[in-house]
């Protein structure tokens, strides 16, 4: 059963990520979002277990589906936690950018940080710079020069990917001094640390703040990569700082390794291009009413990586209002 788990999420982040790209380049980034997260609560129906929500669209209060503490799977079968970005990129899909992504992470039951929806500043390396000893305390100009020296590269060759945000305009300007490759996102911080396994991006290191739950996402991958992260949450004011408290993490500025983040069982990832990507072909629509995904499934214990191309009837999907 727990081998078809991972086909079953996969052909969850499929539904959703054929769902949202009708809407690329659109210009509404709410119908985008609002299609994947209804295909992908919806073929999580069929999936034979009992998951929960535990990073989702926000708070029952705050979203209509895929909320936090919401229950998904047919109701049968073994417990999960559930991780679940629906369409990682909701600007880059409006504005028709590359690199969006649909996003599942399953572990088993009281693994997954159940991270507050905050800034989380973020340290990602893939298999290469693991074990390099980088930190998150250290300042980055000495991350970056511990990276090349690892690697036994120049720093002129390193690549590190980084939000391209006011709030980076710091780190930004350290890279620039250094003299290293600087790769600017414009959206979407958990394809960046991703892309940071995979040797073919060129990508060497991530940097950066951005969502928390992204974080516990990019860090479920990472961990089947063979990757590391780090992270420490940022929170704005007592009022997120009381928000860590009550969701049990009792010290907001503590470094959050992959043990603190992902726990230490098993974890299913998988991710399906929504538009062109570093590592993941976007959606294809074909006029015989069918279409193309690309898609990428991990697995912890065995660091299995599976890339699936598929192509798909359109009739067996709902095609929305789009």
């Amino acid at each position: 059963m727990l081998r078809d788990l991972s086909l079953d999420i996969v052909r969850v982040t499929e539904a959703a990520a054929i769902a949202s790209a009708y809407w690329t380049g659109k210009g509404n980034k709410h119908q985008a979002d609002g299609a994947a997260t209804s295909a992908m609560r919806t073929t999580f129906g069929e999936v034979p277990f009992r998951g929960t929500v535990v990073i989702g669209e926000g708070e029952m209060d705050e979203a209509p589906m895929l909320y936090i503490g919401e229950s998904v799977g047919s109701g049968t079968g073994p417990e999960f936690d559930v991780a679940v970005d629906p369409l990682e990129g909701t600007d880059i899909v409006a504005s028709g950018r590359n690199n969006a992504l649909s996003v599942v992470a399953v572990s088993e039951k009281g693994n997954l940080l159940h991270a507050p929806d905050m800034y989380m500043e973020k340290l990602a390396v893939g298999p290469a710079l693991a074990q390099a000893g980088l930190h998150l305390d250290d300042p980055l100009d000495m991350t970056i020069r511990k990276a090349a020296a690892w690697l036994n590269k120049d720093i002129s060759e390193l690549t590190v990917s980084i939000l391209d945000r006011a709030r980076h305009l710091t780190q930004i300007s350290t890279l620039r001094e250094l003299g290293v490759k600087i790769y600017l996102l414009s959206d979407g911080d958990v394809a960046g640390a991703l892309a940071t396994a995979f040797p073919g991006t060129g990508v060497d290191l991530h940097v950066g703040s951005g969502g928390a739950p992204e974080g516990v996402l990019a860090a479920a991958a990472l961990k089947c990569l063979g990757g590391d992260f780090q992270g420490r949450l940022l929170p704005d004011g007592e009022s997120e700082l009381a928000r860590c408290r009550a969701m049990g993490i009792a010290d907001p500025a503590k470094v959050l390794g992959l043990k603190e983040l992902v726990g230490e069982a098993d974890i299913y990832f998988a991710a399906t291009g929504v538009t062109p990507g570093d590592f993941l072909q976007g959606v294809k629509f074909s006029k015989e009413a069918r279409a193309q995904t690309h898609s990428v499934i991990m697995r912890a214990h065995t660091r299995t990586v599976r890339f699936i191309q598929c192509d798909h009837l359109l009739e067996s999907y709902q095609r929305g209002s789009a």
